[in-house]
């Protein structure tokens, strides 16, 4: 008996556990968003991605892992990679974004931003407290996320902190927010170890609306595959580019309100 009091007890704490590890995104009745697979196309398996950005139709992305991470130019289409620089072995890159002919690409754990230019050249760098996770734009300021429930936003030109918000649900604070997007007023955030996409109010941080990508990933492939993460949106299709770490193929898809 007491043995069965002992497994009740555990499959109770786990239960718990797993309902404090990921965010309640339907706590306040948020409204779900609908999602249609228009394309999909292949995708470097080998590629740990961490950053997306669509520019001149062209995909962008940044990838990590100690001793693998790169910046890349890729051919939507086809996958191919037309133009890659490798980080040095002692960076774990993360998210990047594009903005005024500059490519922005964060650091991990070695808050360190690299700036180039379109060509891949190193620019300059900048240096930052705390950890690098993902990096978008809104036309005018950097936005950026650490892994924990703040979004900050940023001077393109010295890195500077402009000002932050705090991403929630009512009165949930959401964390582990990870590669963002932003689009139209709103940011949208792959929220790491989750199946979601949060839609974000880029003025409050209110969670607004959000996007469960469960078993997008339909395939036989049966190499190492990682979590979902990298949103881009395409301007010239008005739709997005999805994706996941070490992925087989990546996805464009029409979100429905």
């Amino acid at each position: 008996m007491m043995k069965n009091k002992i497994n009740y007890i555990i499959i109770i704490l786990i239960l718990v556990l797993t309902l404090f590890s990921f965010p309640d995104l339907q706590a306040e009745e948020i409204k779900k968003l609908d999602y249609q697979i228009l394309e999909s196309y292949h995708h470097d398996p080998r590629a740990f991605t961490q950053g997306l950005e669509i520019h001149n139709n062209h995909l962008y992305e940044g990838t990590g892992l100690y001793g693998r991470s790169s910046l890349r130019k890729v051919e939507i289409e086809s996958g191919q990679v037309l133009k890659q620089i490798n980080l040095a072995k002692e960076y774990f890159g993360e998210g990047i974004t594009i903005l005024n002919s500059k490519i922005y690409q964060l650091s991990w754990k070695e808050k360190t931003t690299f700036v180039y230019d379109l060509n891949f050249n190193l620019i300059k760098t900048f240096s930052y407290q705390r950890e690098g996770w993902g990096l978008a734009n809104n036309g005018e300021q950097l936005i950026m996320s650490n892994g924990s429930e703040i979004i900050s936003f940023r001077d393109p030109e010295t890195f500077e902190l402009l000002k932050k918000i705090e991403v929630k649900n009512g009165d949930q604070k959401i964390k582990n927010i990870n590669e963002l997007e932003y689009h139209n007023g709103f940011i949208y955030a792959n929220i790491w170890q989750t199946d979601y996409i949060a839609k974000i109010n880029a003025q409050n941080g209110n969670v607004t609306a959000y996007l469960d990508l469960s078993g997008i990933l339909k395939t036989d492939y049966d190499g190492e595959i990682d979590v979902l993460n990298g949103i881009a949106y395409d301007p010239a299709n008005d739709n997005f580019l999805v994706t996941g770490k070490l992925w087989p193929k990546i996805y464009r898809i029409k979100i429905i309100e």
